[in-house]
């Protein structure tokens, strides 16, 4: 496991120099993109975190320009009772990759290990039953040609509050909060023991844990892509030469007159 040590304070980036490299990065998630269509591959990229850590706001510029035949966002919701009779990982299962498809995580199997523990919605013996299976599931995925990346992002005490207090203040951002934020936000550093208790029993080999600054968003999502992109053995494919037809011409059709059609117009 890697990145627990504290990471120096940088500036905050701005806008123009992100976007620039925002650009750049999501090319290259286009070419990988490419390559997993043409070479079958299969990966399973899980982001796991506290609430308002940033993971939906990072899948979301990693899918921004990507095929949603090829990137699955998979976030799934409170299981139903069916659901709930059968094998915990069960549900997550359906939802991997087949040949040609990166499945993004956003929250995954280890709500067992996080979310459920400390919140109170599970018993300490079955999170114990779990981390002691699910090495041993992740291996089968791996060794199935699952390449499979798991990301932790990472923030303080001092940022979470400052997002949680965006969200309840920010009309736009107000679907983002849950009851269970406000609740889980107090058991902060119950979250953090249950984040160490899960990477000493799943941090493995073949499916270690990476962990991401996520205090300056703009520099985490560069930094997310950037490794996302080195673990991954794409190489850029030769695209054909394309060329734009002749602008058509409408032979004798006169377009009618689709104002009465038109939705207002205020700006």
């Amino acid at each position: 496991m890697a990145g627990m040590e504290p990471v120096p304070v940088q500036p905050k980036m701005k806008s123009k120099e992100y976007e620039k490299h925002m650009r750049r990065l999501q090319g290259e998630l286009v070419a990988m993109q490419e390559w997993v269509k043409a070479t079958g591959a299969k990966i399973c990229v899980v982001f796991e975190g506290l609430d308002s850590a940033g993971k939906g706001g990072t899948i979301q510029r990693i899918m921004e320009r990507t095929s949603p035949r090829v990137f699955k966002h998979v976030a799934l919701p409170t299981p139903t009772d069916r659901e709930k009779s059968q094998m915990y990982i069960q549900r997550y299962i359906v939802h991997f990759p087949a040949a040609g498809e990166v499945a993004i995580f956003d929250r995954s199997w280890y709500n067992r290990a996080g979310v459920e523990p400390v919140m109170g919605y599970c018993t300490p013996e079955q999170t114990k039953r779990f981390l002691d299976q699910v090495p041993a599931v992740e291996k089968a995925m791996v060794e199935s040609g699952i390449l499979l990346i798991k990301y932790w992002l990472n923030v303080d005490v001092d940022e979470q509050t400052r997002r949680l207090s965006d969200r309840i203040e920010d009309p736009r951002k107000m679907w983002k909060l849950s009851p269970t934020d406000l609740k889980s936000y107090s058991k902060h550093y119950q979250y953090c023991r249950a984040r160490d208790e899960m990477f000493a029993a799943t941090d493995t080999a073949w499916a270690p844990w990476f962990v991401v600054d996520n205090n300056d968003k703009k520099r985490g999502r560069l930094n997310v892509i950037t490794h996302l992109l080195s673990q991954i053995p794409y190489e850029p494919l030769d695209m054909p030469a394309i060329k734009m037809p002749k602008k058509p011409q409408p032979h004798g059709y006169v377009e009618p007159d689709l104002t009465p059609h038109h939705i207002p117009t205020p700006f």
